[in-house]
């Protein structure tokens, strides 16, 4: 296996400390509700948790997103650890999609902020965006064709 700068990388490490996936992405709202209502839009899925449940008010949500059901976690903000950034900015994470273009256009109009315009990386396929959702949250969306080589069962 080799990486797109054509070097392979070292073995991985098989213990118990070494990280074996993403689970889940947690992003924080003053809104819960409103946060929820935006998600399943763009994700085109309805949450499958709620916490607490119904009538009480949601504090914790969490969509299962993509081919993978990887998780997307919307938390109370008033559940954040003290010091936690309340600004844009940090990591990003990057959900792969078909078209980064269409699907950036596509979060503008539902009203997410130009975080990072559409940009190639590089010559090898790979295309990355990403805006600051309605409620604070980086959220980038990319182009990959390591993710569809590991899709389709060939090695990244």
């Amino acid at each position: 296996m080799s990486d797109p700068t054509g070097t392979t990388p070292s073995p991985a490490r098989t213990d118990a400390t070494t990280p074996r996936g993403l689970t889940t992405v947690s992003l924080w709202s003053d809104d819960v509700p409103a946060a929820v209502a935006w998600y399943t839009e763009v994700l085109g899925v309805a949450p499958y948790y709620v916490m607490p449940p119904a009538p009480a008010p949601a504090a914790y949500v969490e969509f299962r997103v993509g081919d993978y059901q990887h998780e997307l976690g919307i938390i109370d903000r008033s559940y954040a650890p003290a010091g936690a950034a309340t600004t844009p900015g940090g990591a990003v994470v990057y959900w792969h999609v078909d078209d980064v273009a269409a699907t950036y256009e596509r979060l503008l109009a539902l009203g997410g902020a130009e975080y990072q315009p559409v940009t190639p990386q590089g010559d090898g396929g790979f295309v990355t965006a990403a805006v600051v959702d309605p409620f604070g949250n980086v959220l980038g969306v990319m182009e990959n064709p390591h993710y569809l080589a590991v899709l389709e069962g060939r090695e990244g």
